[in-house]
């Protein structure tokens, strides 16, 4: 799945920069009244038609594609958005840890398992702080 996440992703990143160069080549609507004034040599590249059949073609089929790339890599997003979800949750729904999962009994406590306040724990509680005071 993650091969073809990269795949599309590298797919959009064509699509977007082709769909850029495609739209940048091509000429607005009144870039045909200047072709009266003797500025129409760009027609006899594309034929006597011009490069708009051309180009819009490909403009628009290179958006079709940008936009199902698009919705599949939501949709894969969604997928392991749900699948992460689905983890997390078998995770807790194991439910707390027992007695007998944890040390054994007489063994030294961890500083990471004491509860804030706790004898030997490195956080204060109210009243408590490690900074020190200004004799008055």
């Amino acid at each position: 799945m993650e091969t073809l996440q990269t795949l599309l992703l590298a797919l959009q990143v064509l699509c977007a920069v082709s769909l850029i160069g495609f739209i940048l080549i091509q000429h607005g609507k009144g870039a045909d009244a200047g072709a009266a004034f003797g500025s129409g040599a760009s027609t006899t590249v594309f034929g006597a038609q011009g490069s708009g059949n051309f180009l819009t073609k490909t403009t628009t089929a290179l958006a079709v594609v940008f936009l199902l790339n698009s919705l599949a890599l939501a949709w894969i997003a969604k997928e392991r958005s749900l699948e992460a979800r689905q983890v997390s949750f078998a995770i807790d729904a194991e439910g707390p840890v027992s007695e007998g999962d944890g040390p054994a009994a007489g063994a030294a406590p961890d500083d990471a398992n004491l509860a804030p306040g706790a004898a030997g724990s490195d956080v204060a509680t109210e009243g408590e702080s490690d900074v020190p005071t200004l004799p008055q």
